[in-house]
Parts: structure tokens; C-alpha cells; sequence
């Protein structure tokens, strides 16, 4: 008799035996059909050793239960006295309830676990076939298929097993199931089977022979006519039999279902014939296939219907999954493939993705198919469909590193194991794992962890994964510094071919050289090369991932050759996260970037520090240039460490656009582009400026000391004064002066005119830094006219002379250096003509049109495509920028909004103001952003300006990349620029041109 308030010593028994409610577990084994296991200790012993005592004791009293009364004294006997038996029937009953729904429906079915024949250790197909003999139908095929699957799994969970073994049972048992799933059919439809010879070949896991409990079976159909049938009656009768196969293992009975089959790797997928001949399959995979499709291949077996056909068709497609890796698109396709995909994956399930996410299964696959693909057409010894044996085999020969291998062998059987136990629960087909602290216990239990399973499992599960994170890009670069490397006694070497190989493979034009490379910063046994041999594997993965890996390769080696001997720069990239990565993209993604760093290795210090790649604001700049030309000794000295600043600022500027166009691992790329083309255009802007007020400041002191005779602004224009710098830009300026009291005008005009050259010589001096042209042609009379006007010569001109052109040029006028009173008040003075009272009258409004239209005509390069040029193309920048600065002089004097120098602030103004309608306002927007960001991206890539798309492939590739184009999307690019500045123009020509 319990004391009461006392807990019942069965109920402690049944605590330490790992039962998580005991007292429900007290009440079932009190039901009366238990009376004769009630107490018994190689019970309780046997519950407490499965994944989930409580489920496998609820699973025991419904078997119980369900076994007539005359057997269930035998079969309670059984259960005490055998420990085999027992101890498969409660592993499969505490791992599976969906198995033990079945053993409740089918009593008799757990005789199948009583005995074991040495044949019942690892039965293959013909075994299988043996136990579906008997099955006529759908529904005698599920009940005999479940039966089957008891049987692996309770070798599975006892541990008769390994996780390889299961799936390649779970395998056979699919292979058998196919089998009888068209002899049914057959039978069902004897007039078509004697019309056709259908061959079944199984495609994905199945193929592989490293199947899942729950998985959509891949298939394709192949079939022939048979002797003297017509082709396209055959064809139709080989159709309905394989639709019929599908349906009687995909449709759901009384008994479930068993799995979908899934004939959507066939050619051409849904759209295409769900059967072909096989002359028809090879026509498709010879013309039309792409990359992924062999890479299906590569796993493709012959499993039922005809075997001599199946046979066939497996001869002939396998010539052709090893000469992929020599078509022409190879490179552009693996650089896709091998970026994860997790967009598809909605964000709350990312981190429980087993299958998917990072450090997933398809990442051990992918890596472990893509080296197959490279290597395999050479090395015949490659070529399993087997996941776990083409691992080993790459190892073998030397295409993986041998302690690589061993890590991901270890972690791929973790994760497969963990995605076996979690469908075998209710024979679902999923890949998450569970969030219940309940499922989590069983699964953690079925896999051995048993002192705190939840805790444990995540545990294992996290370094599992990071093993596969880790070792997933390594895998492919890894082995090729073994190949210059100095390698350990019996470690084998990849050959210089497959070395080439493999390097042409992830997009390499000349591995000979690449291979030159990585000797250079590999070999050698000091700390730098030792820590360029564990950061260049990471670092060849992501120079892959560009438009030139030669050049970012190149790059590195000229950065480390410059710098490894300096500390910090070694320490920076092993220690800082974002460094190397960040340096990776710079120096892969075109030429400007690379030259502005090496001409200053140093910079590089800029991509570790978080605060490193946002611009400086005009007012540090300028001082910290204003201070070094007061510390240098003559004015070349002052302006070259002016240049040298903006040099530098030139780079953390394009490093920071490239960063944010491309992404990181770490940082998403910047979704919206007009932020990037405002940040590039307004530091480009206050680095000018700063440089200029640095010129201007030698260029004064070397001659006068520190006042110049005249007082002195510089006024900026264009692309200057509107802020909208690109790289490559020059900058359009007016210089205005005022002499200083008591101060000759004549003696003031030479001061100025004195200055200015000075300061465009000094700017434009030959030094390893990018010279800076300064532009004055938008002055009163143009290349005619003085370069440097007195206030009141402007106003003279501008009263008498002045044409609508330059109205409309002052526009963007603002002061950027020298005396800012003076640069107010010429403001002050062109205001009146840039924004006119009563707005343009009509003659003026014509003549602007008439300027645009003369503009597109003459000024455009002969031979240039309108369509694509982005500076005076259709929708282009002139397009928008004269449609804005239109609306700018008609409304400006009655919208202080539209009173900007800059063109996107002018153009929501105008829309504010109800100028422009919304959509209008919006496409032009898209237009300029595309169109200038093409400008930048044409000077990134090439190191030099131009206005049109690059015909080099690469470069072409490169500024693809740059605006958000994956590899082999260049065509697409393209047709979206036409097609956005089409619609621009559209609106240009009703707003600009009044159509």
C-alpha cells in the first residue's frame, strides 16, 4: 500500500528509467491485458533503453491490445524471454508511432521481428522482393512495404545497422517496391505492357542508394516499342503504365501512402513527355541540357521494367555527365550552384533546416557532386552515385584532403542520422528539426545522448554543422595548395592537371598562372605563408564567386608581397572577420580599386576596422588636407599629399560601394541602389573639394604667403555642385574673384588667373595618384573667356550676354572652396537667372528643347547604341537631368523645394509640388540611379570612365555582378536597361518635349 503523499516505488522505478510522465505510465501497465509484464524488470529495463519509454509503452499496450486473446499469452512470452525480439519491438515502438499505428492495425506484422535469418542482417533487393511477392494491389503493397520498413528500422534503431546501411536498404526496399508497383500495372493492363518496353531509372537518393525513410523517389521513364508495335501508340500505352506506377505509390489509400515518385528531373521537367525513347532523352541531353541536369545524372541507376533498355540508357548518358565540366557554361553555372539556397527557406525555419541551410546536407552533397563533375572525367574511380563513397574515393585520390574527408564523413553521418529519426517518428517527409522540448528528448535519446539529450543534441548538431560550414568551400581549395605545397610522407597530391582542372572549373581563365600564384604565397615555412595557407582556401571561394578570380588572385599576391612582412597586415586578416572577405571582393571586382590600394598597401588596414568604410565629411577632410599642405615644404609637396588623401579616400569609397553592391557573408547587399549612388556621389564630391581647397591653399601660399592680393572662390558645376560625382568624373568649376581693397583690378585678374593655373598644374601632375582635371569650360564665352572673373564682370555678362544654356548650367552652381562670403554672393547674383520670376516664357522653353534635340543628334560617339549609352542615350542621364532642370526653371521661383542643385532632390520636389505623378516621378528616378550606377560600374571594372556597357565578356560579367546580376545574367541585364530608359524616354518626351 503508497502512504499517501508518497510517490509509489513504481513510480520512482519508472522516473529513473527515463519515463517523462510517469504516473500515465503506472496506469497503462495496470490495464489488464499487461498483467502478465506488470513489474517485471527486463520490461522496464527494455522500455528505458528506447528513444522514448513513454511512446514505446503506449505503442506495447495497443499491440497488446490488437493480438487476438489466443495469441497474446504467446506473444507476452515471447516478449519476456527473447531480448532480441523485445528490444527491436520497443526501439521501433519508442522511435516510430507511425510504426506503431501499423503494428495496431496489423498485429501479426511484429512475427517479422522475432527471427532473424543471417539473410535478415543486410537483405537487398531480391529479399525485399520477397516480401511484396504477395501483394496485388495499392493497398496489400502498403501493408506489405510497412512491413519491410519495420524491419529496417528496428535494425536501424537496435544499432544492427549504420546509417549508410539504412539508406541503402531504405534504397533497395524502394527499388523492390517500383518493381511491384509496375507489375501491378502490368497486370492491370496487359494489352499496353505488351505494346512497350518501359525502363524505371531511379534519379536523386534512391539513385544514389542513399535514401531517407520518407522522400519523394526521383525517377525518369525511358521506353522502346515492342517489335513491331507503332512508336506512337507505344509510347502513349508506356505513358499510361508509368502514370498508373506513380499513382500506386503516391495516392493515398485506407493504408497511407507509401511516397510521392516524382518524375520532374525528366526532360524539360513538368512541360516536357513524362516517357521518352531513348534516342529522344539523348537528342535533349546533348542540345538543350543544362549544368544541374547532369549533375542529376550523375546519380542515375537502372531499378525496374526493362533491364537490358534500362542498361542501355545508362551506358549512354554516362559519357556525357563526365564531359560537362567542358561545356561552355560550366563555369558560370557552378559559380550559381554553389551559392546556398536559403532565399527559398522562410527566415523562422533557416536555423532548423537540416537539409537546406548552412551547414546542411546539400552542402556535403553539392560539394562532394561539383568535385565529382571536375575530377570525374579523368578519374573513373569517381564516378558513385553514392554520396558517402564518392567522398571517400575523392580522399583516396588525393581530391580532398584526407582529414577533410574524415570531418565531413563524421558530420554528414550525424545529420543523416538525426533526418532519419525525425521522419521515422510519423513518417513525414520533412528536413526541420523539431522546436518541442518533447521531440527534441526522443530524438536526442535515438541518437545515444542520454545524460541531458536536448542539451546535447543541439550541441552536436551546432558543431556538426560547423564543420560542414567550414569545410564546404575548403573542400574545393584546400587540395590545390597541397599541390604547391610541401606535403607530409604518404599524403597524395593533387597533379597539376587536376589542379588546372579544378581551377578552370570555378572560373579561372589561366590556372597555369593561378597555380604560380599559390605556390608564391604558399610555399616557405614562415608565419606569413603559414597563415596565407589557411586563409587562401576561404579566400579562392570567394574570388570564384566574382566576375575575374585571376584578378583578385593577382591582387592579393601584389597586396601580400607589398605588406607581409608588415604584422599588423598578417594579423588583420587572420583576426578580423570581414577583413579578408572585404579584401577578397575589392580586389576581385575590377581594376580601380586594386590600383588606387596598391599604390597604397596600407589602405587595406580600412576593411578590418567596422568604422572604416563610411566616407569622412567634407570638414575632417578638408582639415586634415589643409594640415598636411601647411606641413609640406613647397607647394608640389602639399598638393601631392592632397592627392594622396583623396586617393585614399577614392579607395574606401569604391571599397565601400563594391561591399555594398555585392553583399557579404555577414552584410546583405544595400537593397536600395540609389542609396549607393547618393553615398558614392556625395563623397566623390567632399574628397574634389577637399583636394581643391588644398590646391588652392598651396598654389596661394607659394606665391603671396597667406593671402592672396584678390579674394578668391571656387564655384563648382555640373555633376560638382550637384553632388553627383562618379569615379571617373571631372570637375566642372567657375572660379570668381574680387580684388581686395586698395588692390589693382589688373594685378587682382593676374593673381587669379596666376592661381588657377597653378592649381590645375599642381592637380594635374604626374604621381602614382589619379589626377584630378579641373573644367572650366561652362565660363561666360567658354574656352574664349578668362578662366577667373571678377563679381562684377559676371553680373555684366550674365545682364548683357547671357544665354538660356547658361541659365540652365548655373543650376547646379554651388560654392565648394575658397572664400565662402564671395561664393554666397555670386549665388546670390545667379539665382534670379537660374530660377527667372513669372518662370521661362515659351521662346525659351524652345530653345532649351531645341539644344536637347540638337544635343542628341550631334554629341552622341558615332557608332554608339542609344539605347545603352548612358550619359545621352534614350532615358538616360541628359534625358532626366534636362526633364528636371526644365521643371527647376519654370517652377523654382514659386517651389523653394526645387531650388537643389541635386537632381533626385529636384525630382521628389517636383512630384511634392504636383508636378510630376508618382509612377512618372518614380521611373525617371530608376533611370538616373541604373544609369549612373552603370558610369560607376564601367569605371570600377575597367579604370577608366565610359558611358556604355563593356564588350569584353569578363568586364561585361564584372559590372553585372556589380548591379545585382548573377553569373550568366548579362543578357538580362541589359534588356532591363533598355527597357527602364524606354519607359523613361516615354516620360521625357510627354514632360520634356510636351508629345
Amino acid at each position: 500500500m503508497t502512504v499517501p503523499g508518497r510517490r509509489s516505488s513504481t513510480f520512482s522505478r519508472l522516473l529513473r528509467h527515463g519515463f517523462t510522465d510517469p504516473s500515465g505510465a503506472e496506469r497503462l501497465l495496470d490495464v489488464p491485458e499487461l498483467s502478465a509484464l506488470r513489474g517485471d524488470d527486463v520490461l522496464l529495463d527494455a522500455l528505458g533503453a528506447t528513444a522514448d519509454p513513454d511512446l514505446a509503452l503506449r505503442g506495447l499496450v495497443r499491440l497488446v491490445e490488437a493480438q487476438p486473446e489466443t495469441e497474446r499469452q504467446t506473444f507476452t512470452t515471447t516478449l519476456l524471454a527473447a531480448k532480441p525480439f523485445r528490444d527491436r519491438l520497443l526501439g521501433v515502438l519508442g522511435a516510430s508511432e507511425a510504426l506503431a499505428d501499423h503494428l495496431a492495425r496489423h498485429p501479426r506484422d511484429s512475427e517479422s521481428l522475432v527471427t532473424y535469418e543471417a539473410a535478415d542482417l543486410h537483405p537487398g533487393v531480391a529479399e525485399f522482393e520477397r516480401g511484396l511477392a504477395e501483394a496485388a494491389d495499392a493497398v496489400s503493397l502498403r501493408v506489405a512495404y510497412r512491413r519491410c520498413l519495420l524491419a529496417i528500422a528496428a535494425r536501424d534503431v537496435c544499432g544492427t545497422i549504420d546509417v549508410a546501411e539504412t539508406a541503402a536498404e531504405l534504397a533497395d526496399l524502394a527499388t523492390a517496391t517500383l518493381r511491384a508497383a509496375l507489375a501491378i500495372a502490368r497486370t492491370a493492363a496487359p494489352a499496353d505492357a505488351a505494346m512497350c518496353r518501359l525502363a524505371v531509372i531511379a534519379m536523386g537518393k534512391c539513385g544514389g542508394h542513399e535514401l531517407n525513410y520518407v522522400s519523394d523517389v526521383d525517377v525518369i521513364f525511358v521506353a522502346e516499342p515492342a517489335d513491331g508495335a507503332d512508336e506512337g501508340k507505344a509510347m502513349q500505352a508506356a505513358t499510361r503504365l508509368a502514370s498508373h506506377l506513380m499513382r500506386i505509390c503516391s495516392e493515398t489509400t485506407v493504408e497511407g501512402t507509401i511516397w510521392p515518385v516524382d518524375a520532374n528531373l525528366r526532360p524539360e521537367g513538368r512541360n516536357g513527355p513524362l516517357v521518352r525513347t531513348l534516342s529522344s532523352h539523348l537528342a535533349y541531353y546533348q542540345r538543350w541540357a543544362k549544368t544541374w541536369e547532369f549533375q542529376a545524372l550523375l546519380k542515375a541507376r537502372a531499378v525496374a521494367g526493362d533491364p537490358e533498355l534500362g542498361a542501355q540508357y545508362i551506358d549512354a548518358v554516362s559519357p556525357l555527365v563526365w564531359q560537362a565540366a567542358e561545356r561552355e557554361n560550366f563555369v558560370p553555372d557552378v559559380q550559381k550552384m554553389r551559392r546556398r539556397v536559403v532565399d527559398n527557406i522562410p527566415a523562422a525555419q533557416v536555423d532548423r533546416e537540416l537539409k537546406l541551410g548552412p551547414g546542411g546536407l546539400r552542402d556535403v552533397e553539392f560539394a562532394v557532386q561539383l568535385l565529382q563533375l571536375v575530377h570525374g572525367r579523368s578519374d573513373a574511380g569517381l564516378h558513385s552515385g553514392t554520396t558517402l563513397d564518392a567522398l571517400a574515393a575523392l580522399a583516396a585520390g588525393g581530391y580532398v584532403g584526407r582529414a577533410d574527408a574524415a570531418q565531413l564523413d563524421e558530420a554528414y553521418r550525424f545529420l543523416r542520422a538525426m533526418e532519419h529519426r525525425i521522419q521515422l517518428y510519423r513518417l513525414r517527409r520533412t528536413h526541420l528539426v523539431p522546436e518541442d522540448e518533447a521531440d527534441l528528448r526522443r530524438l536526442g535519446r535515438s541518437l545515444g545522448l542520454r545524460t541531458d539529450p536536448v542539451a546535447d543534441l543541439n550541441k552536436e548538431w551546432k558543431r556538426h554543422a560547423a564543420v560542414v560550414r567550414r569545410l564546404h568551400e575548403k573542400l574545393f581549395y584546400r587540395p590545390l595548395l597541397d599541390a604547391v605545397a610541401q606535403l607530409a610522407p604518404g599524403e597524395i597530391r593533387l597533379s597539376p592537371k587536376a589542379a588546372g582542372q579544378r581551377l578552370e572549373a570555378l572560373g579561372y581563365a589561366d590556372p597555369a598562372a593561378a597555380l604560380r600564384h599559390l605556390e608564391a604565397l604558399a610555399s616557405g615555412v614562415s608565419r606569413k605563408a603559414a597563415i596565407q595557407r589557411t586563409l587562401l582556401p576561404v579566400l579562392l571561394g570567394w574570388f570564384a564567386d566574382s566576375a575575374d578570380p585571376d584578378a583578385g588572385l593577382l591582387g592579393f599576391r601584389k597586396v601580400s608581397d607589398a605588406l607581409g612582412k608588415t604584422p599588423w597586415y598578417l594579423r588583420l586578416l587572420r583576426d578580423e572577420g570581414a577583413a579578408a572577405e572585404n579584401l577578397a571582393r575589392v580586389l576581385s571586382a575590377g581594376r580601380l580599386a586594386p590600383d588606387l590600394l596598391l599604390r597604397a598597401p596600407e589602405a587595406v588596414a580600412l576593411l578590418g576596422d567596422p568604422e572604416g568604410l563610411k566616407p569622412r565629411g567634407r570638414d575632417h577632410l578638408e582639415q586634415e588636407v589643409l594640415a598636411a599642405v601647411g606641413r609640406a615644404s613647397d607647394a608640389e609637396q602639399a598638393v601631392a599629399a592632397a592627392r594622396g588623401v583623396r586617393r585614399r579616400e577614392l579607395f574606401r569609397t569604391a571599397a565601400a560601394d563594391l561591399i555594398g553592391s555585392y553583399g557579404t557573408e555577414d552584410s546583405p547587399r544595400e537593397p536600395d541602389p540609389g542609396e549607393l549612388v547618393d553615398r558614392v556621389g556625395e563623397a566623390v564630391t567632399d574628397l574634389n573639394a577637399a583636394t581643391i581647397a588644398g590646391a588652392l591653399r598651396a598654389a596661394v601660399r607659394a606665391e603671396w604667403g597667406d593671402e592672396l592680393p584678390t579674394r578668391f572662390a571656387v564655384i563648382g558645376m555640373g555633376r560638382f555642385g550637384g553632388h553627383e560625382l562618379g569615379y571617373g568624373s571631372d570637375a566642372d568649376v567657375l572660379f570668381v574673384h574680387e580684388p581686395r581693397e586698395g588692390v589693382d583690378e589688373q594685378d587682382a585678374a593676374r593673381a587669379a588667373s596666376k592661381v588657377v593655373a597653378e592649381m590645375r598644374r599642381l592637380l594635374q601632375l604626374p604621381t602614382a595618384d589619379p589626377p584630378l582635371l579641373i573644367d572650366a569650360d561652362l565660363r561666360p564665352e567658354g574656352k574664349s573667356g578668362p578662366l577667373a572673373r571678377t563679381l562684377k564682370s559676371y553680373a555684366a555678362y550674365y545682364r548683357r550676354w547671357s544665354l538660356v544654356w547658361e541659365s540652365q548650367a548655373l543650376l547646379r552652381a554651388e560654392p565648394i572652396a575658397g572664400d565662402r562670403e564671395l561664393g554666397d554672393r555670386f549665388i546670390e547674383l545667379v539665382d534670379p537667372l537660374r530660377y527667372p520670376a513669372e518662370g521661362l516664357g515659351e521662346d525659351a522653353v524652345r530653345e532649351i528643347r531645341r539644344l536637347k534635340a540638337r544635343m542628341e543628334s550631334e554629341r552622341l560617339p558615332r557608332g554608339a547604341d542609344p539605347t545603352l549609352h548612358a550619359k545621352l542615350g534614350r532615358g538616360g542621364l541628359s534625358d532626366v537631368e534636362w526633364t528636371v532642370q526644365l521643371l527647376q526653371m519654370q517652377h523654382g521661383w514659386v517651389e523653394p523645394g526645387l531650388r537643389t542643385t541635386r537632381t533626385r532632390d529636384a525630382l521628389r520636389a517636383a512630384h511634392a509640388a504636383g508636378l510630376i505623378p508618382t509612377e512618372e516621378a518614380q521611373t525617371l528616378d530608376e533611370a538616373w540611379v541604373l544609369a549612373t550606377r552603370v558610369r560607376n560600374a564601367v569605371m570600377l571594372v575597367r579604370g577608366r570612365p565610359g558611358d556604355t556597357f563593356p564588350s569584353d565578356p569578363r568586364e561585361l560579367a564584372a559590372v553585372g555582378r556589380y548591379l545585382g546580376y548573377e553569373a550568366g545574367h548579362v543578357g538580362e541585364m541589359v534588356d532591363d536597361y533598355r527597357r527602364i530608359t524606354r519607359r523613361a524616354r516615354a516620360v521625357v518626351e510627354e514632360l520634356f518635349y510636351g508629345a
